[in-house]
């Protein structure tokens, strides 16, 4: 009753009905984010279950290429170009823009549910083209180009991953684990599965060639491929059971979106989060997918086998900076823990790039380095990056924001992978890693002006002063889903009767 009066009093003073209903709204949103039956509980830790489960698939889908990139250039030395490579390692990116974007507004404007279960859909589908792709005739080229149209369309439901399942994934945390949303749930279900797909396409890649042999590379990468449609699968039927959150069912905005008041509100936010990622994705994805190929170029006349041994040491070095990140995020704060995570950029960065010629005649010392560089990348902007952009925007507008954000990133991924080949040829390889000490100072600057640091922060409490915003400026429109319009109707109507008495 005391916010029903509350409410009632505004009313008084102001004489705006709309007023009444986002207060209604915003006092709604703090009192039940936490206050979860049996079911919604049950719902949420699944949410959150499933979405470690289907970003796992992502975290292979993005790998699958850096051990592909070996075989295909053995298998079609003459086909197989740098061109060539570059166009079939970035359609994943295109896709994942156009996905991050889209499954973005979606996940917002439909719901959560209907954005999870298409992303795996799409990435089934794309898995499938992907195992049997031929071209015609037996053509390399046209395999190339099936691959590429495979590919893209994985990426599409990769892309998507990350704004629905983030999402869906954060505001689960935030109902049934507030105090340990960041470091116990969301880098653990996020961060930590997508990294642990690096050396988990490695080893399955290690397994397969060990029973196909050396002599059967078409049928491991098929394999390889193939196994990707089964990684998405294991999270389809919980994700046709679950609910929304309490969050987004009770803040949802889904017509009339008052997307200048979005960018009014969270501009400096957005150039934070766009931004760090971009420089993120720019360093870690060309790394990453060129990685096999860097490294069977310093072993020189290893074979296949040996490149992929070191690969999955490269990865298994990378993994700590996750639990690092996850054990830092909390104490020193998400902004202080992505800006040294940058700051590992500049200082491995430059050890390499500076004295690359003589530690690559060194193989061990090499991959340790190089595997605590995309380490510290683990810890500070790989971590914090989906973190920050899961808490910085208010829930009708989170996936949305999120989707742009990642979304910037891919491109940034894209133009990284584009230009990984050009910088080697013109400038040397060991400028990939300079570069990367550069975007390291960049990401620092960014991220000090631009990111907020929200650790502790309740997201019900943005939420409530988003609506509060949005009632200031003017805006008027329906907030909640369908099923919890009723709370919104039951204050219009108090407030009516207030001011006829």
């Amino acid at each position: 009753m005391s916010v029903e009066k509350d409410i009632n009093s505004v009313d008084a003073k102001t004489g705006d009905l709309r007023k009444v209903t986002a207060k209604a709204h915003e006092a709604e949103i703090k009192v039940a984010a936490h206050d979860l039956n049996r079911r919604e509980s049950l719902s949420a830790y699944f949410t959150i279950l499933a979405a470690g489960f289907g970003l796992i698939s992502d975290g292979y889908q993005n790998n699958l290429m850096t051990m592909s990139n070996v075989i295909f250039k053995e298998l079609y030395p003459n086909d197989y170009t740098s061109t060539v490579s570059t166009r079939v390692s970035n359609s994943l990116l295109v896709g994942a823009v156009l996905g991050q974007i889209f499954v973005g507004l979606i996940c917002d404007r439909v719901g959560r549910k209907v954005a999870l279960v298409s992303t795996t859909l799409l990435i089934v589908i794309g898995a499938i083209l992907g195992t049997a792709a031929h071209g015609a005739h037996g053509s390399a080229q046209g395999l190339f180009w099936f691959l590429t149209i495979a590919r893209g369309i994985t990426g599409v439901g990769v892309g998507g991953e990350y704004p629905a399942s983030s999402t869906s994934a954060s505001e689960a945390a935030n109902e049934t684990a507030q105090a340990n949303r960041g470091p116990a749930v969301f880098i653990m279900v996020t961060n930590f599965v997508l990294s642990f797909g690096g050396p988990l396409a490695v080893s399955v890649f290690l397994i397969v060639l060990s029973a196909a042999g050396d002599n059967h590379l078409e049928t491991v990468w098929r394999v390889c491929f193939g196994i990707g449609i089964l990684l998405p699968l294991t999270v389809f039927f919980f994700r046709l059971r679950m609910l929304s959150s309490k969050l987004y069912r009770k803040g949802a905005i889904k017509r009339r979106v008052p997307y200048g008041l979005v960018f009014k509100r969270y501009w400096r936010e957005l150039i934070g989060t766009c931004g760090a990622w971009f420089l993120y994705d720019f360093v870690t994805f060309p790394n990453g997918v060129f990685s096999g190929t860097i490294i069977s170029s310093v072993i020189h006349d290893g074979s296949i086998k040996a490149t992929a041994e070191w690969q999955l040491l490269l990865g298994i070095i990378a993994l700590p900076g996750v639990f690092v990140g996850a054990y830092l995020c909390n104490r020193l704060g998400r902004r202080n823990t992505m800006m040294l995570g940058f700051s590992g950029y500049l200082l491995f960065g430059l050890i390499i790039g500076l004295a690359y010629n003589k530690i690559t005649k060194i193989i061990p010392l090499f991959v340790i380095f190089y595997g605590l560089m995309q380490s510290v990348g683990n810890m500070g902007p790989g971590d914090m990056l989906g973190l920050t952009s899961s808490e910085s925007y208010a829930t009708p507008i989170r996936g949305t924001c999120y989707g742009l954000s990642a979304a910037i990133g891919k491109t940034g991924a894209a133009i990284g992978t584009q230009a990984f080949t050009p910088i080697q040829n013109n400038l040397g390889k060991q400028w990939t890693f300079i570069i990367a000490a550069i975007c390291g100072v960049t990401g620092v600057l960014i991220t000090y002006f631009c990111v907020p640091d929200m650790t502790g922060v309740d997201l019900a409490d943005e939420d409530a002063k988003f609506m509060k915003y949005l009632a200031d400026n003017g805006w008027e429109g329906e907030v909640g889903e369908d099923n919890e319009k009723a709370f919104a109707d039951h204050h219009v109507a108090e407030a009516g009767s207030t001011e006829r008495l």
